[in-house]
């Protein structure tokens, strides 16, 4: 019996890794598809066969969401949407794990403020701690693009919506369901916008089958990944290991795109990855909220 629950937490741990690989490989190809369609064609691009898949893969026909409850689904495709442009514009302007570790202030800032307790102060002063080293120092040679740290944070903030709007939408359908009507709201907003900037070069065949893997990679895959994992382990586990997202999208910036980082803003990374771990491990069983599709 030991034996099978360690293969099962075994799975689930891979699940989780690989899930975090996935995305951040997805986004080391997205940043490379930039100079030929921009942030805002590989966004439309990826959100395009990213639903696409998703209606394939979960079918969401089968449970439409009534009345109401429209209104979250379309608020939380909003926030998704928004959170796959900025995210995108930002990592044009800033390494890609940095990019990562300012998105992630938004779904801390949601599990830190849930909570009431004092001692949850010290993941805060870690968080703002990173913040503070990635802040644009506009004397120094290594200086970050003060646009691009802003829009990382407001992919943060959109992430946060993303969030709060998801909880809202699980009444009624499952998360496939409910991600994939997401996913369809991002991309009826932003497909259209994507193609009036980019024109005719989303449908070049140099574009197309990498806008096809970016949308596996970064939506499809590490979605259903992570379902998996989350049959397996709790979430407060879940969380844990997902902390390590902005480690291993520096290191896939650092292989793929070739970003190096100076000394201080590896620390940066490291004060966040703290945070979000420390607020994980700390948080009560009883509040904790369940985890969502990480979307860069």
């Amino acid at each position: 019996m030991a034996r099978t629950v360690d293969k099962t937490l075994l799975l689930a741990i891979g699940c989780v890794l690989l899930a975090m690989i996935t995305i951040q490989s997805g986004a080391s190809l997205a940043k490379q598809l930039f100079p030929l369609i921009g942030p805002d064609g590989t966004t439309a691009l990826r959100l395009g066969f990213s639903a696409i898949v998703l209606w394939l893969v979960f079918r969401p026909w089968r449970a439409l969401p009534k009345g109401r409850d429209w209104q979250a689904i379309i608020v939380y495709g909003l926030c998704l949407g928004g959170m796959n442009i900025l995210f995108y514009l930002a990592i044009a302007r800033i390494p890609l794990g940095i990019g990562v570790a300012l998105e992630f202030t938004g779904p801390l800032a949601v599990a830190l403020l849930a909570s009431r307790r004092k001692r949850d102060l010290f993941w805060v002063a870690c968080a703002f701690a990173g913040i503070l080293l990635l802040l644009p120092d506009m004397r120094g040679a290594d200086a970050l693009d003060p646009l691009g740290v802003v829009l990382a944070l407001a992919a943060g903030a959109c992430w946060a919506g993303y969030i709060l709007f998801g909880k809202k939408t699980g009444s009624q359908a499952s998360g496939g369901i409910t991600v994939a009507l997401g996913m369809t709201v991002a991309a009826l907003v932003l497909v259209p916008a994507g193609a009036i900037t980019q024109g005719m070069a989303l449908l070049s065949w140099q574009v197309l089958p990498l806008g096809l893997l970016v949308g596996i990679l970064s939506s499809a895959v590490p979605y259903t990944l992570e379902m998996v994992a989350l049959r397996h382990m709790t979430s407060q586990n879940f969380s844990v290991f997902m902390s390590m997202e902005p480690a291993i999208a520096a290191l896939a910036g650092l292989l793929f795109l070739a970003e190096l980082l100076t000394v201080w803003q590896w620390l940066a990374i490291l004060l966040v990855i703290v945070a979000s771990l420390g607020s994980s491990l700390t948080t009560g069983k009883a509040k904790q909220a369940p985890p969502v599709i990480t979307e860069h």
